[in-house]
């Protein structure tokens, strides 16, 4: 004669199996789950001094997928690889201005690009046109095609390069960003592909022709300021409204708490609150960090917090923020 199992082992066996088979069913739907449309990694988040941060630098990361870089600053190399990011579809960068600090770097940022597949290698390149020095103290500063030529043209300093893994091939954009304030710049389109869009804007960094860029996808979009002093956020109140992250880089104090030759530069807490609220950001991220800025952290919440109220992270090396 046959025996029935007893039906409560039955029911407590199908609740340990269902328990046993949850983690599979999370582990399948993170899996699956789709990448934020748009993602920021901080491959570097410091100035010009050895400080342990390595100069600016960013990649982002379009649908899980890295597709553009924002500045090449030195150190930014090794961030790369620390991140272990896929490159074999990145082919977009966008250079804010040719100090040091912000270009130093690409040299390295494009051999990790050739060697990271056998395929030739399109790069599409926008920066600033090129300017003659207007008095003795200012510098001349070369148009970005130029200076992509002096690094990697036939008679380069790293000519070996074009050709050295894979085939690579420049597209230069040289976006007029004068180094004199204009009352309304004009916000251009540079690029247009597959829902991703980058508009630009004339910055001011002194005397270095400089560009604001804002990137937006599927509803996302992150701006990033780069070096600039009072004389262009005019621009970047423009391109800017509605961004979901601001990327904004901080240097000084509020006055006097910085060398007064460097808010000829560079724009103090206070300006980059009223600037957050004005284009009402959804997140605001300082990055380009001094020491001195990083020493009083407390105080530069503080003077951002009483103009804008929306969340203020500060930039390190290796960190991921999707907006």
């Amino acid at each position: 004669m046959k025996t029935l199992a007893n039906p409560g082992r039955r029911q407590l066996a199908s609740i340990c199996l269902a328990f046993c088979t949850l983690p599979a069913a999370f582990a399948a739907q993170a899996q699956t789950a789709a990448p934020p449309a748009l993602e920021l990694v901080v491959l570097g988040s410091g100035g010009p001094g050895a400080t342990g941060r390595a100069g600016s630098a960013y990649a982002v990361l379009v649908d899980g997928v890295a597709r553009v870089f924002v500045d090449a600053g030195p150190g930014s190399f090794v961030r790369l690889g620390e991140a272990k990011l896929a490159l074999g579809r990145a082919d977009i960068v966008l250079l804010t201005h040719l100090h040091v600090d912000h270009a130093g770097g690409l040299p390295g940022l494009f051999k990790a690009r050739a060697v990271s597949n056998r395929g030739p290698v399109d790069f599409k390149i926008f920066g600033p046109a090129g300017r003659r020095a207007l008095d003795a103290d200012d510098a001349d500063f070369p148009a970005t095609s130029r200076f992509i030529d002096l690094l990697f043209g036939k008679q380069g300093a790293f000519g070996y390069l074009k050709d050295f893994s894979a085939p690579l091939r420049f597209q230069v954009n040289d976006i007029d960003a004068p180094a004199t304030a204009s009352a309304l710049p004009e916000v251009r389109t540079v690029f247009d592909e597959g829902g991703l869009r980058i508009s630009s804007v004339a910055g001011h960094h002194r005397d270095a022709p400089a560009v604001v860029y804002r990137i937006d996808h599927a509803g996302k979009s992150i701006t990033f300021s780069g070096d600039i002093d009072a004389s262009g956020l005019a621009g970047l109140r423009r391109i800017a409204q509605g961004t979901s992250l601001l990327v904004f880089n901080s240097v000084v104090l509020d006055p006097p708490g910085s060398p007064d030759v460097l808010y000829t530069l560079h724009t103090p807490p206070k300006a980059i609150g009223e600037v957050a609220d004005a284009v009402r950001a959804g997140q605001l991220l300082l990055s380009h960090l001094s020491p001195a800025l990083d020493a009083q952290r407390d105080a530069v919440k503080a003077s951002i917090a009483a103009h804008y109220a929306g969340g203020v992270v500060f930039a390190q090396d290796g960190q991921r923020l999707a907006p």
